[in-house]
């Protein structure tokens, strides 16, 4: 019984990652496109994706928005870098 729930659960969640995926590509793409400078928006993103980045796909967004961030404030940038790290990394990758 435990282990129909959990292969339930595991799709379910492979399924709102693809669409995270999805939603987060076409934000992603409207920032970049258009060049926004709107530090809220581009946080409210990342504020979003990192909390999806088991999924390479979705790292990889994660990832190409902070280096466009970047360029508009290296600091708050380098922040969401360590958030990153912070939640995601491995401890033995940290020391």
């Amino acid at each position: 019984m435990m282990d129909k729930t959990i292969m339930k659960l595991a799709k379910s969640i492979q399924t709102v990652s693809k669409k995270a995926v999805i939603i987060y590509k076409r934000e992603l793409e409207g920032i970049i496109d258009s060049n926004c400078r709107d530090k809220h928006r581009i946080e409210h993103a990342l504020d979003g994706i990192i909390d999806f980045c088991f999924d390479p796909n979705i790292i990889e967004l994660y990832r190409k928005l902070c280096r466009f961030y970047y360029d508009i404030d290296q600091n708050a940038a380098m922040s969401y870098v360590c958030y990153y790290r912070d939640m995601w990394d491995p401890e033995e990758k940290k020391e």
